[in-house]
């Protein structure tokens, strides 16, 4: 039997910290000695009392040392150790002057402080209440949560994700994941089956456990909504489950009895839902059906549209007046079309005709990029849906929470939403829930894009239903046609090839080996682009392609291109997660919706929560001290990313197509090599093609262009959308 010892100190200095894991190696001060104490201590901080329970090893490099087995923090009570803990950027948002400024008001009662009376902090000039009750909420948080996340930690969990499970779960989360491991991917969002799975099966929990097949029925039809479905056949669930979790027909079918009895599954003629989702179709076809039904014209609609073409010299097409006057007649209404065919220009005069009558108009898109340009085309204010909704910092990805709701409805008596392609069921029905009574709602978007990578495919099964008012827009305008661009997104949409390399043209293609492209998209994005037209590898210019893996997926890509366009020199900060490099400068992009992360504007005059799945940003600053990354997002959004949260973003020099919704670039640059079939379609081409405003490069081979130009096949996404909205309208 090993020799456990205990020994009792004061943490003096961190020598190494693992952010992944939790692994440190640090000096404690124990009766006036320095011991090395080695082990998984995640938050520890100089400063801090310890009790560590472990055993003397001696490392073959380093010596003698103490390995941790189990530590108890205690909270430091001398001023000099209270203050050596509050810089040592342990709290986020406190930093070194800041600490200061705290000893310096409180003294050896500045943790009690900030635990118990949070609200003083802001008689500190400097500190708002807001920040306050942050510094609070992390000090406790971090307090609490330490044995939770050392207890996870042996499963690989992450100390950021431990912090989630101590928040949902609280203080007796470790007692609760012994007696049921599969509370974990049932309550606690991004921890999945697969992580529950691995610790039932370390704690000898029976393959067969009621609590295993239930949540392995749940992941499943969460898996399935990662993919784009609200729903999936019983059959289909049930085979996948029997196979996927190797137990037999009675046991799922009772397990199917118990979530039913429980209201966790939802169970409709043939298929099975998870009730948010289940929800969130119904909510949609009442809302549509109620504004469907809306009829309130405003007056004077054709001489409005004679001023409007008259003061900005624009003559509308017969199918454009048609748009605008069915949106004047209309509650809701669908405007649909390809790339130059005015969905713009419909929304600008609907949006100036209302105002002229006195309503009030709200313009947004589903991302930043996307609002900034519907802002920058209409000359006025667009927001994202996030931003109009105002996201309840509290919300998540299961649970989405706004302001702005049912109870507390939109101050707006029109709302225009631009690439509604890009919405999904949830979101969607979170926009129509907040509608006011008696307002009107204008939906644009390009039916033939990609779908939303949320579940549902809300546009199209709307258009196909025949159960909304719409308007197709199929005339391409002199302007945009003078633009190979728009011209081949229509021709890649009808099935015929697209016509490159002309004189004078914005659309080239440039024949490729797959090796070859990778060198020759290296070459365009690092010289080639900026000397031909002045593009900035950073702003200007994306590369776009089909596919994370392979030769020229955006895994290998990205990492050529950080290569090429930002590699390591000396002075340039750098942190590397696990496999990753992130480095100053680089382009990055958020792969997670984060509802509750802090952001500023550049010139500290806005602030806002919330940093979305797909917004863009350029990494500013990396603080080792402060252990964050500090990245601007659209332009002027400032945040400050913990060390811990750095597994919600990854490089982005190169992106897949379905990442790229809702934004554009001067030049896109589209690998069209040999990819999985799934993904070599029409409308994934289609999709990356209208990205570009300026020029687009296609570099590959003539035959993978075809076989995306000849296929046709769009993904099925299971819905019963359709069927709800044909029902009640």
């Amino acid at each position: 039997m090993e020799n456990f010892e205990t020994i009792e100190g004061e943490i003096y200095e961190i020598i190494f910290h693992n952010e992944e894991n939790g692994y440190t190696v640090c000096e404690v001060s124990v009766n006036n000695s320095l011991i090395t104490v080695c082990g998984h201590m995640p938050f520890i901080a100089p400063g801090e009392g310890v009790r560590i329970n472990g055993k003397w090893i001696n490392h073959p490099e380093y010596g003698e040392q103490f390995s941790a087995v189990f530590v108890e923090r205690m909270l430091p009570k001398r001023e000099g150790a209270i203050l050596a803990y509050l810089s040592s950027g342990i709290l986020t948002g406190v930093r070194e002057s800041t600490a200061k400024k705290i000893v310096a008001k409180f003294g050896e009662d500045a943790l009690d402080i900030i635990a118990t009376s949070p609200e003083r902090l802001s008689e500190i000039k400097g500190i708002t209440l807001s920040r306050a009750q942050k510094i609070s909420e992390a000090f406790l948080i971090k307090q609490e949560a330490t044995q939770t996340v050392m207890f996870l930690q042996e499963f690989g969990v992450t100390p950021n994700i431990s912090l989630k499970v101590h928040r949902q779960l609280g203080q007796n989360a470790i007692e609760l994941i012994r007696e049921n491991p599969y509370i974990l991917c049932d309550r606690v969002e991004r921890i999945g089956f697969i992580t529950a799975d691995r610790i039932a099966k370390s704690m000898n929990i029976a393959p067969n456990h009621p609590g295993r097949i239930a949540s392995g029925i749940k992941y499943a039809l969460m898996q399935a909504s990662l993919s784009g479905h609200t729903c999936l056949e019983y059959n289909q669930l049930a085979d996948y489950c029997i196979s996927f979790l190797n137990c037999t027909m009675e046991e799922l079918t009772a397990s199917f009895v118990t979530l039913k009895g429980k209201n966790e599954l939802i169970f409709e003629e043939n298929m099975v839902f998870l009730p948010i989702y289940y929800n969130a179709e119904l909510t949609v076809a009442s809302r549509i059906s109620l504004l469907q039904n809306q009829k309130i014209a405003t007056p004077h609609i054709d001489e409005n549209i004679d001023i409007f073409s008259e003061k900005h010299n624009i003559k509308l097409s017969p199918m454009q007046r048609a748009a605008v006057k069915m949106a004047n007649e209309n509650g809701i209404l669908i405007i649909t079309g390809g790339p130059g065919t005015g969905k713009t220009t419909i929304m600008k005069i609907i949006m100036e005709i209302f105002k002229k009558e006195e309503l009030k108009v709200e313009l947004c898109a589903p991302t930043g990029k996307a609002a900034k340009r519907l802002s920058d085309s209409c000359r006025v204010e667009a927001r994202t849906l996030h931003r109009l909704l105002e996201v309840n910092p509290a919300s998540t990805d299961e649970v989405r929470q706004f302001v702005k709701n049912e109870q507390n409805p939109l101050d707006a008596d029109v709302v225009i939403v631009d690439e509604m392609s890009m919405v999904d069921i949830l979101l969607f029905s979170s926009l129509l829930k907040a509608l006011k009574r008696g307002a009107r709602l204008i939906l644009a978007g390009d039916s033939d894009q990609l779908a939303s990578v949320g579940a549902g495919n809300v546009l199209c099964d709307m258009l196909e239903s025949e159960a909304v008012k719409s308007v197709r827009l199929n005339e391409v305008f002199r302007q945009a046609e003078e633009s190979r661009i728009v011209t081949n997104a229509h021709r890649i949409n009808s099935g015929l090839l697209p016509l490159a390399n002309d004189k004078n043209t914005d659309f080239f293609f440039m024949n490729r080996t797959s090796e070859g492209a990778v060198e020759t998209i290296c070459e365009l994005c690092s010289g080639r682009l900026n000397k031909a037209y002045g593009f900035d590898a950073l702003s200007d210019i994306q590369v776009l392609s089909p596919s994370r893996k392979g030769i020229a997926g955006t895994v290998n890509l990205n990492k050529i291109l950080q290569s090429t366009l930002n590699p390591p020199q000396k002075g340039k900060k750098e942190k590397k997660f696990g496999e990753r490099i992130f480095r100053v400068g680089d382009k990055v992009i958020q792969i997670k919706n984060n509802y509750d992360i802090l952001w500023t504007s550049m010139d500290d005059s806005t602030d806002g929560f919330g940093i979305y799945n797909g917004d863009i940003g350029v990494i500013l600053d990396i603080s080792t001290t402060n252990k964050t990354l500090t990245i601007c997002f659209d332009d002027y959004k400032i945040v400050e990313y913990d060390f811990s949260m750095a597994e919600d973003l990854e490089i982005a020099y190169a992106l897949t197509v379905h990442k790229s919704q809702g934004s554009e670039w001067n030049a896109v640059i589209i690998p069209v090599c040999s990819f999985p079939p799934m993904l070599m379609t029409r409308n994934l081409l289609y999709t990356a093609v209208t990205r570009a405003k300026k020029l687009v490069i296609l570099v590959g081979s003539e035959a993978a262009i075809s076989r995306m130009v000849e296929n046709n096949l769009k993904e099925k996404r299971y819905s019963c959308l359709i069927k709800r909205l044909r029902e009640l309208i």
